[in-house]
């Protein structure tokens, strides 16, 4: 009898630990590191996924360019969600991506957004006419946004004149941070920033045609310390569905 119940209780443990390790599993945090232009539709993503998934993510936002810096060094991220296609192109050549694992989740377009009402017209005009003291562009060598916005300026012929006016911040976020609180008058801005469900929150601006700037092709990739971090993967998944796709159009971005 005691032999039996001993065998009882050790299928009992046995059991109990599996649950346990299982439940440990599901409730491994995620670590993402997030391009700043994408920062308001992932925290609605965030919300949708860990109610569905029981998975808990931990956001960072930054310039592409910059989580690319803190990845070498480093930096605890399991998923990478950037701004173009060269910064997860050069991790992977470095052998700090999953291979297999990258994909393109949104295309974003560029916005001459201004927070006053009438100041920046449906075509752009207003750079031609230089009636401002500052335009906000977020750092071109780090930002693929801010690289948008000075091959913009430079195929309209504007470089050399708007250069003195120029303000630049060292991303996305901190370049509509200077245009919303009318340090400057207007700047290049992510579509995704002042767009939602098909109208601008606010201000005023000018969608700059793609034709003028590179492709704001956006990838995400699996990082290689995430391989056997299941809520990375699910998290890679959750994004290529008809459900995460809806929420990122409502923000402006184009999807596949």
């Amino acid at each position: 009898m005691r032999m039996r119940l001993s065998l009882a209780l050790t299928a009992l443990l046995a059991t109990l630990l599996a649950t346990l390790g299982a439940t440990t599993a599901c409730a491994q945090p995620v670590h993402v590191a997030v391009a700043a232009n994408f920062a308001a539709p992932m925290k609605r993503l965030a919300a949708t996924f860990e109610q569905g998934s029981g998975h808990k993510l931990l956001l960072s936002y930054g310039a592409s360019g910059k989580l690319v810096a803190q990845i070498r060094n480093g930096a605890p991220f399991d998923v990478l969600l950037a701004a173009d296609t060269a910064s997860v192109q050069q991790l992977a050549q470095e052998q700090l991506v999953v291979a297999d694992t990258p994909f393109s989740y949104a295309t974003g377009r560029l916005m001459l957004w201004s927070a006053q009402g009438a100041l920046v017209d449906a075509k752009g005009q207003v750079l031609k006419q230089q009636r401002f003291a500052h335009l906000a562009v977020a750092a071109p060598q780090l930002a693929p946004y801010g690289a948008a916005a000075m091959q913009t300026l430079t195929r309209l012929g504007l470089a050399p004149a708007l250069a003195p006016k120029l303000v630049q911040g060292e991303s996305i976020a901190q370049t509509y941070s200077f245009v919303a609180s009318g340090n400057a008058e207007l700047g290049f801005v992510a579509l995704s920033q002042v767009w939602e469900n098909g109208a601008l929150t606010r201000g005023s601006g000018w969608l700059v045609p793609a034709t003028l700037h590179d492709p704001l092709r956006q990838q995400a990739a699996l990082l290689t310390r995430a391989a056997n971090n299941p809520g990375a993967r699910t998290l890679l998944q959750f994004l290529k569905t008809d459900q995460a796709k809806a929420v990122i159009r409502s923000f402006g971005y184009e999807t596949d």
